[in-house]
């Protein structure tokens, strides 16, 4: 385990709108208002067509080629993510939601395109005085947090 400190800073109640892309937008108002680092949950309705990082094809495989599932249909989600730097100081999200309709529930990442249904509600919890970035791990391609 690694781990580092931080602090809370300032708190926003966010609502996405209609057709907005959650990551792009969440991305977008974070450099807007200057945030490297956060914490995040969110709640509301996924559009058809939105795309999800389900799983890699294989668990333990040299190669990790992760798996995308397109929604059919609109679905209610819930979720939570965090928000820290690349090594451009770029705030990148991490966000998996729960995503479900009727009796079936689908979990993944929302990086591949999950597009706003009406409405998304979003709570950011800025963390300041973080020192935690996302750095390439080459074995796995991922940008691992680095506390």
């Amino acid at each position: 385990m690694k781990y580092s400190e931080a602090e809370y800073g300032r708190v926003f109640i966010i609502r996405l709108e209609d057709g907005d892309i959650v990551h792009k937008e969440i991305e977008k108002f974070a450099e807007q208002k200057g945030i490297s680092s956060a914490a995040l949950i969110i709640l509301g309705g996924a559009d058809k067509n939105s795309r999800l990082i389900v799983g890699p094809e294989k668990a333990r495989s040299i190669s990790i080629k992760p798996m995308n599932i397109l929604l059919d249909n609109v679905n209610e989600v819930t979720g939570t993510g965090t928000i820290f730097p690349d090594k451009n100081n770029k705030p990148v999200l991490h966000m998996h939601i729960a995503s479900g309709r009727k009796k079936t529930t689908i979990t993944g990442c929302v990086r591949s395109g999950v597009k706003v249904w009406h409405v998304m509600e979003v709570i950011l919890f800025e963390l300041i005085s973080s020192s935690a970035t996302r750095k390439l791990d080459t074995e796995t391609g991922f940008e691992l947090l680095e506390p």
